[in-house]
């Protein structure tokens, strides 16, 4: 279940201050231009976003940050290795994406399963599962139309 913005805003603001690190509000531009997109921003969109509001900012720092975010498992990182990860602060847990191989769109995919997933892969496996990764790939509506 995802949280509304405004709480998940909550507690990652928490986890930060929890954790000692500072709030500029630089980086809470940054935090809410994460949570108040849910169509997983790539750096540059959330750069582009706060920049509005501070047009002195770098983009260095909104990749620190999202690096931090990452770091701290507050935010999942979905790379598709071509230079231009997108970000998901409102669901910070492992979940299945589609992807639009044509305009790179990623959202979320709600699926019954994948706890039983997990547990069929330990049972044959006798690993511990700790994450997954599970994207799938397609083309959205709008560009099958184009």
């Amino acid at each position: 279940m995802t949280l509304p913005a405004k709480n998940r805003l909550d507690q990652i603001v928490e986890k930060l201050r929890d954790t000692d690190h500072r709030i500029t509000p630089q980086r809470m531009e940054i935090l809410k231009a994460l949570v108040n997109n849910p169509r997983h921003p790539t750096a540059d969109e959330i750069y582009a976003t706060v920049k509005e509001t501070f047009p002195m900012i770098s983009l260095a720092t909104v990749y620190k940050t999202v690096n931090l975010l990452v770091d701290m498992g507050e935010v999942i990182e979905i790379d598709r290795g071509h230079g231009k990860a997108h970000y998901d602060a409102l669901r910070p847990r492992a979940h299945p994406h589609l992807v639009c191989m044509d305009c790179d769109e990623v959202v979320d995919v709600d699926m019954n399963g994948i706890a039983e997933l997990y547990d069929q892969v330990e049972e044959i496996t006798s690993y511990e599962v700790l994450s997954h990764r599970l994207d799938f790939f397609g083309l959205c509506p709008q560009c099958q139309k184009e």
